[in-house]
């Protein structure tokens, strides 16, 4: 494993993986990639906690009590630097793991279709579960769908994979701006009703354990409408580039691709920040429906690429002088990615809903963002106890019995390895029901 750990010095780390039937076998796992999939787990945390936290988030009206320069400040920063950007990240570390997976099976002889089958399966019935419990923008469930997509092209070529990719891209961009001209002029619906609607659902989440189900179950239509006509296209762009990336073990040797990060950085950043100013202008100032939708076309194109830019800075960190205490940070929860995600929004169901404090509503942009910050940071001392004990976090540990139909080991510390069916350790993002975010 290419690990930099003193100063500009690369070097050669070798440990043992994960086989498909839980032993040890093969090229390790990169620790950096693990920061990398811990450093994303906090990017949608710190979205979707706003929206847990407030049923107004997202509506296009402001909620009451929360006008000050300072919660618009916090508004403005999580829109322009962390909405709509981190689920790529997670979706190219599935199209790259789901690479290493492949190549596990075929050393070890095992058949992996039916071992990703049942992977993706239980990933479904797990978002189903989330999405109706704790909070109706999962995207398991879609990951589960676009698993099969990917299944079915995975002996597609890199360069094809890449082209592929950028059409899909390329081709949501251009509806959402042809729709944008189609409703030029329209004006996004009346505040009134929107504000109205956001009172009931704030009171439904104060209620009881029903009632934060029936609001869960109202959101889902304009869950799964996002879905399919934003994320579904923007995930499954990110798997192919994440299996074109895999193809090529890129994630490897990250030392002969310094040159490759750092451009990406010089693109990524300009280029990104520009359309996440639209985007961030769209969601703050509520313009027309028109300009609304034409911000999420612009945002469909250059999110990536901000995106990949996070995606260098943290890998170049990783292999810098400091790199060994940001991987020990951010490598633990990127180990347990699905164990957290679900924790994060039990968590939040128990602080805002009725089922708990019942704090939806009532705390402020900057409050939030700290409860968010309180909740990664105690799961990543969490997640570094529970892996010097347990090789998988506990619902990794349930989905790879389930995959495998076996026993796996439960203790004993974790033995680095790729995520058992190419999903990460169990990555999810999570969309918001009116519209696209992390």
């Amino acid at each position: 494993m290419t690990r930099d750990r003193a100063g500009t010095t690369t070097t050669t780390t070798t440990t043992a993986t994960a086989a498909p039937d839980g032993g040890r076998a093969g090229p390790a796992r990169l620790a950096d990639v693990d920061a990398l999939r811990g450093f994303a787990l906090f990017g949608i945390l710190t979205v979707n906690i706003t929206y847990l936290a407030s049923a107004y988030h997202g509506t296009g009206v402001d909620e009451p009590g929360f006008g000050s320069p300072l919660d618009t400040a916090v508004r403005a920063v999580v829109a322009l630097l962390f909405e709509a950007k981190f689920f790529l990240l997670f979706s190219f570390l599935f199209g790259y793991s789901f690479t290493l997976q492949l190549d596990s099976a075929a050393r070890h002889g095992a058949r992996f279709t039916p071992r990703f089958l049942r992977r993706l399966a239980g990933l479904f019935v797990l978002g189903g579960l989330h999405a109706v419990l704790l909070f109706p923008g999962d995207i398991l469930t879609t990951y589960a769908v676009l698993g099969l997509v990917l299944l079915v092209l995975h002996r597609i070529r890199p360069r094809t994979a890449v082209r592929t990719a950028v059409v899909l891209f390329a081709v949501t961009s251009a509806a959402y701006l042809l729709l944008a001209l189609a409703l030029r002029g329209a004006d996004g619906g009346d505040p009134a009703v929107a504000a109205a609607d956001a009172q009931r659902a704030t009171e439904a989440l104060r209620g009881g354990f029903g009632s934060v189900v029936g609001a869960h179950l109202d959101q889902l239509p304009d869950v799964l409408f996002l879905l399919a006509f934003f994320q579904a296209p923007a995930a499954l762009a990110a798997f192919l580039l994440g299996l074109a990336a895999g193809r090529h073990r890129a994630l490897a040797d990250l030392a002969r691709h310094e040159r490759t990060l750092r451009r990406l950085q010089l693109l990524g950043f300009p280029l990104g920040l520009l359309g996440a100013g639209v985007y961030t202008w769209s969601a703050l100032a509520h313009p027309g429906a028109s300009a609304q939708v034409f911000a999420l076309g612009v945002d469909v194109v250059t999110a990536p690429v901000l995106a990949a830019a996070y995606a260098a800075t943290v890998l170049r960190l990783a292999r810098g002088r400091y790199g060994r205490r940001l991987v020990a940070v951010l490598a633990p929860p990127g180990r347990m990615t699905l164990t957290d995600y679900l924790t994060q929004s039990l968590v939040c169901v128990l602080v805002f809903t009725g089922v708990g404090a019942g704090l939806v509503g009532r705390v402020s942009p900057a409050g939030v963002a700290a409860i968010g910050v309180a909740l990664f940071a105690a799961q990543a001392v969490g997640c570094r106890w529970w892996l010097a004990r347990h090789p998988y976090g506990p619902v990794e540990w349930l989905l790879r019995a389930f995959t495998t139909l076996s026993r796996p080991r439960w203790r004993g510390a974790a033995v680095p390895g790729p995520a058992a069916g190419g999903a990460g350790s169990g990555d999810a993002a999570v969309p918001d029901p009116r519209r696209p975010l992390s």
